[in-house]
């Protein structure tokens, strides 16, 4: 899987160490691969990478030979690659290899029978926090020696081919840490339990080693300083001690007011492709369900919130020129709209669409949320696609849902990981609304906003920022922003800082405040510059670089040279030696004369997008693998449904499993946008009863018609909700208007319906 060859190149060994600081892994380890057989293999190291894992040191050997990963400089990198021989063999895994996303691969020739090549290979990550408040460490399953493991028994002659260990720090404290395999126990290093050792023992079986390490407390807030590098010029990143500071902000509920509700964008692939091995007749069919799908949730959409439509094909349109307020006529409009899209057989440009919308300004305190409805394979756009949601990935979240024989499903996946969102793949024959409506209720849950930081250092220390904090963070998520302190302090004995965290969840205003040591000891591996490094220069190359910031572009890219970080002004280059030779390749390279040599030659080396169908990540993202159900799309017109065309559908839908009823699929038409029903002619049949039942059976004259259709409405989809999980969200609006506007008559009006309907409907209903 990660090391491309023949299976008969058997990982043998693997020494790992790893040091991990609240939520910044570093990584160090050395794996031993043997060729097994008598025949020699090709082989080519493949190694995962995402956003927030930078690969800084790579080197191979064989024998006497050493394959050294360099950096250079973008544009001679690319002059360099002409004159390497062997780059097809990465073409060729691109477009073959069933592997599918960004990887470091490196291509290492011929190894021969009985002969061994050891990797060795240097990485710094960012860790993702679990619900439960863990940060989560991963090491692939594949570059674990489980084969030897089969036959062996001993803990001594496990202990020759697996030394696995894991340092702990943080300034809270290390409270416990859980392992999907035998671990040695926890051992403190320090008094304060502020570290810990731990090794791994037996790895788990067939699946990645996932280790969870759990902090004393719970905090809003951690910082994890790194001092200067000796050897940095002072005022430089490097000559400057760097802060990584992590939010991880407690975000309760609260009922959000119409001017805090987010902005919602709904984006439908009206593309169809032609597939011999699809009916012409299906993929109509995903297009109807996907309009369906979309009609629903703009029924569940809050009054005061903004959204707006888009479909994209050959080409991308917008239904309204920017986003509007979420109102009865605009519901009414959307609605109507979504019938006259029209499917064609163009292209599927995702690519601009995403980029107009990523360029448009953000409405003030109103986060941004995507539903994206995909079909089709988006061109061979999706290296661009993803680097677009990356560059904007702290100001908006993925919410995607492709077809089961759609091939961009693993850009779905990825987008939604990148961003925090969902990622739903539709399959037939079931209901695929109510895991979309799971979405729209996932995306209307409160938000950390207005997020800032404010410093306190020492007399003559100042804050420079690096990444600065994001527009908005979900619930059980965090964000590590980077900054460099610069200065001299003016008392020297004061060796501490604070940092505030402010933000607002509604109306309501948090500030956390940390306090933090600036005399850290220092880290010769330096893995906050690493990340600090590699997050300066994607803001300059996605920002762009003014004459002003020249000084700061030269400087940043000499410390990715310094520090082996990959950036977009920068490649690899690989460099095959003797061991012997007096000549030793550095990443600070720049002159590619001092290549021409008898004994040194470059090797293919870069980080690859491959396009095949097997995702590899490091992280994982809940994956909902659904199918869908066909609807009546006229029904939720604007206009009202078709009488034809209704009798019709009810009549199709008769002993289809799976489908709702056609009472419900008319009574979520009647819905308004502010969760209430009129009593109409139209209301009365979707219940199965007749007007003069409905008027009849109204407690009192003083009960509003529309709160007593609103009632009945309610009580009749709570009576049928197990069969419709995703009336919850329908149901809460109309709970919110009949709290608003009839609260001293729904004690009534609830025992009429259930009289009317014959019910045993609990008052504890207005509760929802």
């Amino acid at each position: 899987f990660f090391f491309n060859s023949c299976l008969e190149v058997k990982l043998k060994a693997v020494t790992v160490n790893v040091t991990i600081q609240d939520f910044v892994a570093d990584v160090v380890s050395e794996l031993f691969f043997c060729n097994t057989q008598q025949v020699s293999r090709q082989t080519m190291f493949i190694f995962p990478v995402d956003s927030d894992t930078v690969v800084h040191s790579f080197y191979a050997t064989m024998g006497d030979t050493r394959i050294e990963a360099t950096l250079w400089e973008k544009e001679e990198a690319q002059q360099l690659c002409k004159t390497t021989p062997g780059m097809e063999n990465f073409r060729y895994l691109q477009d073959q290899c069933d592997l599918w996303g960004p990887v470091f691969a490196c291509f290492l020739g011929t190894l021969p029978p009985d002969r061994e090549v050891v990797i060795n290979l240097c990485y710094v990550q960012e860790l993702p926090l679990q619900p439960d408040g863990a940060a989560r460490f991963c090491w692939p399953g594949q570059l674990l020696p489980k084969d030897t493991f089969s036959w062996m028994t001993s803990e001594e002659e496990l202990s020759k081919i697996l030394h696995f260990t894991i340092c702990l720090k943080s300034a809270h404290g290390v409270s416990h840490v859980t392992v999907n395999g035998r671990n040695s126990p926890l051992q403190y290093t320090a008094p304060d339990q502020t570290s810990a050792q731990v090794s791994l023992e037996l790895p788990p079986w067939r699946s990645d080693l996932n280790l969870l390490v759990y902090y004393r407390g719970s905090h809003a807030l951690s910082a994890v300083v790194e001092s200067r590098d000796p050897k940095g010029p002072p005022g430089s990143l490097l000559g400057d001690a760097v802060v990584m500071v992590t939010l991880t902000p407690s975000i309760p509920e609260v009922v959000l007011n119409p001017d805090q509700l987010g902005e919602f964008l709904f984006l439908m692939d009206r593309s169809l492709f032609q597939d011999a091995q699809v009916p012409p007749e299906e993929l109509c069919l995903s297009f109807h369900l996907f309009q369906n799908t979309l009609l629903f949730l703009l029924k569940g959409l809050p009054l005061g919130c903004y959204f707006n439509i888009y479909s994209f094909g050959a080409t991308f349109k917008a239904f309204y020129p920017h986003s509007v307020e979420y109102t009865q006529e605009s519901m009414d409009s959307a609605v109507g709209h979504i019938s006259s899209i029209c499917p064609d057989l163009g292209g599927c440009d995702l690519l601009g669409l995403l980029k107009s919308i990523y360029r448009t300004p953000l409405l003030h305190g109103r986060p941004r949320q995507l539903f994206i409805f995909i079909q089709r394979k988006v061109s061979n756009e999706e290296e661009d696609v993803m680097d677009e949601v990356c560059r904007y990935r702290d100001q908006h979240r993925c919410f995607c849902f492709p077809t089961n024989s759609c091939e961009s499903f693993n850009l779905s996946q990825a987008m939604a990981l990148e961003t925090k969102g969902e990622c739903v793949c539709v399959h037939s024959k079931m209901d695929v609304t109510s895991e979309a409506v799971k979405c729209l209720q996932q995306a209307l849950q409160p938000l950390a906003s207005g997020i800032s930081l404010r410093w306190d250092l020492p007399p003559g220390l100042e804050v420079s920022m690096i990444r600065k904090a994001p527009e908005v963070i979900i619930q059980g998520c965090q964000s590590s922003i980077y900054a460099q302190i610069r200065g001299q302090a003016q008392d020297p004995g004061v060796a501490e800082g604070a940092v505030t965290l402010q933000y607002h969840v509604g109306s309501q205003s948090f500030d956390y405040t940390l306090r933090f040591s600036l005399s850290s000891s220092a880290d010769d591996r330096l893995p906050v510059h690493r990340m600090a490094v590699m997050h300066l220069l994607r803001k300059l190359a996605w920002e762009g670089t003014s004459r002003a910031e020249k000084d700061t572009w030269h400087s940043a890219v000499k410390s990715s040279f310094s520090l082996g970080v990959l950036s977009p002004f920068t490649s690899s280059v690989a460099v095959r030696m003797n061991r012997g030779d007096t000549w030793q390749c550095g990443k600070a390279i720049n002159n590619s004369s001092m290549l021409i040599s008898s004994s040194c030659n470059l090797v293919p080396c870069q980080l690859l997008w491959l396009r095949g169908f097997k995702p590899i990540r490091f992280k994982s993202t809940k994956l909902w693998m659904v199918q869908t159900c066909q609807f009546c799309l006229e029904t939720l017109g604007h206009k009202g449904p078709d009488p034809g065309t209704l009798t019709q559908l009810s009549a199709s839908c008769k002993g289809k499993e799976n489908l709702l009823s056609w009472a419900f699929l008319k009574l979520v038409a009647l819905q308004k946008a502010n969760g209430s029903w009129a009593l109409t002619a139209a209301l009365a049949s979707a219940l199965e009863l007749s007007k003069a039942d409905v008027g009849g059976q109204k407690p009192s004259k003083d009960v509003q018609p529309t709160t007593w259709a609103t009632v009945l409405a309610l009580v009749w989809l709570h009576r049928y909700k197990w069969k419709v999980s995703w009336s919850e969200l329908l149901e809460a609006k109309a709970c919110r208007w009949l709290w608003d506007h009839a609260e001293v008559q729904l004690d009534e009006c609830l025992a009429a319906a259930n009289s009317l309907l014959g019910c045993i409907v609990e008052p504890t209903i207005f509760r929802t």
